[in-house]
């Protein structure tokens, strides 16, 4: 059994940090948001998840810029306090890497990236019209946390889900199954992954069921 500290993973043998590949699979928040002038923003982040289901709250984390200046998805979230985030299917895995470029403040990845937006019903924000799952969320709070590379920063951002798009083809007799869509899952370095089976387990007695 191997044991290293944070930090020290070379000394350990690893060529490159693995913590990112022991915490797999990461579901992926594709994070749509819009800036004050109404442009459009379009940004995956794999350190995201929920948090809660009543109310359901999520939460993606975001690094900042070399020089500390928050990202551009965060900085339209804590402006106008609304963003969406789209579940990203298989299908979709392409135009979900090309929304990672390094775009201008401003530049529209939805567009770079060939994606047609759609608008949602309670927030301003797009949400992006072939995902099999879209939900409206506003913004509620971010919490700063430890960042080993000054001036660098790091982030949480809360937000409620207030609204949820899902495509019919998903449901099958009144359940979502993953299935259908194929999520995308972030695992360590550049390896990805993708739902296609499921399987159940039911809990003993002495559990609440599923809520």
């Amino acid at each position: 059994m191997i044991f290293y500290k944070p930090g020290d993973h070379k000394e350990a043998g690893f060529k490159h940090d693995p913590f990112k590949a022991f915490i797999s699979p990461r579901p992926i928040g594709w994070i749509g948001s819009m800036d004050g002038q109404g442009r459009t923003n379009l940004a995956p982040y794999s350190f995201f998840n929920a948090m809660s289901s009543n109310p359901p709250v999520v939460v993606f984390g975001s690094g900042s810029h070399p020089d500390g200046a928050k990202k551009d998805s965060q900085r339209n979230v804590e402006d106008t306090g609304e963003f969406t985030v789209n579940i990203v299917a298989h299908a979709l895995k392409d135009e979900m890497n090309e929304t990672s470029a390094a775009l201008a403040y401003g530049e529209d990845e939805m567009q770079h990236a060939g994606l047609e937006g759609a608008p949602s019903n309670l927030i301003k924000p797009l949400r992006v019209a072939k995902a099999p799952i879209s939900m409206e969320c506003e913004y509620l709070q971010t919490v700063e946390i430890e960042c080993w590379a000054k001036p660098q920063r790091n982030f949480v951002i809360f937000g409620k889900v207030v609204g949820i798009h899902v495509s019919e083809e998903v449901i099958v007799d009144g359940i979502a199954k993953a299935e259908k869509w194929q999520p995308v899952s972030r695992l360590g370095y550049f390896d990805y992954a993708t739902v296609t089976e499921t399987f159940e387990m039911f809990r003993p007695k002495s559990a609440p069921g599923p809520t």
